[in-house]
């Protein structure tokens, strides 16, 4: 993957991961624009930086969706680089009948917005010197924590239907899948400051330092995922269901 000198989409680039990817891929030289549902976040990630664009969208409305590929594309007829980073992840309690709004909202946002959002603007990418798409798994796409079945469900699909799109459109745009471990983020509340998780500025380092190598590897990897992405692998998938399940 190219690392500079691109224009790069980013959603869910108002926080979290996103806003920290966007911000490095900014300093590298590229023109980014990211996306998300609140505009103080996006405006306070793009303050005093240049060549960084904002504009609100709703994931979870397909209309919206195919819109907002029309409009950046016009505005920004350089995007090369497609980042379908933005997730939610919920608690659900699967040992009684229960209200199933958060998992419907969990794969709307998490599955159809990324297949959506990538189908908007194929054709536009398609076109592009240097295209790349990254698509942001997750290590519970390889080993699911039982208290968000439906967030590592996303995941887990996420990751096969990049398999397939890597496939799909080799030799014409590189696909890229990045699998983050437990992150110091606000994806879940209090999350950023659970000791035990990777420091978002350590696990940002690591995985920049990735998409620099040469070729770019097709799962971007930092150490501290291993243990999950490789659990079935090397035999220690039970072990490390239960790990995760306890913890």
């Amino acid at each position: 993957m190219k690392m500079t000198g691109n224009t790069v989409l980013i959603s869910g680039g108002g926080s979290g991961i996103g806003r920290e990817v966007a911000r490095r891929f900014n300093a590298l030289g590229n023109t980014v624009i990211i996306t998300g549902r609140r505009k103080e976040t996006l405006e306070e990630t793009i303050a005093g930086r240049d060549r960084m664009h904002a504009i609100m969208l709703d994931m979870e409305d397909p209309e919206a969706i195919t819109a907002f590929a029309k409009r950046v594309t016009a505005e920004h007829p350089a995007l090369n680089v497609l980042i379908n980073n933005a997730g939610i992840m919920r608690r659900e309690d699967l040992t009684k009948s229960r209200d199933l709004r958060d998992a419907e909202e969990t794969v709307v946002t998490n599955l159809l917005g990324p297949i959506r959002l990538t189908n908007a603007l194929i054709d536009h990418l398609q076109g592009q010197p240097n295209a790349a798409i990254v698509n942001v798994s997750s290590g519970l796409a390889f080993v699911p924590l039982s208290h968000t079945p439906t967030y590592n469900a996303t995941k887990a699909a996420i990751h096969s239907y990049t398999v397939s799109l890597r496939q799909q459109l080799k030799g014409s745009i590189e696909v890229i899948e990045l699998a983050p471990p437990a992150v110091q983020t606000e994806l879940t509340p209090g999350q950023s400051t659970r000791e035990e998780y990777m420091p978002l500025d350590a696990f940002i380092d690591e995985a920049m330092a990735l998409f620099q190598q040469r070729p770019t590897p097709k799962e971007i990897l930092v150490d501290r995922v291993g243990f999950l992405r490789w659990a079935e692998r090397d035999g220690r998938f039970d072990q490390a269901v239960e790990m995760l399940s306890a913890h």
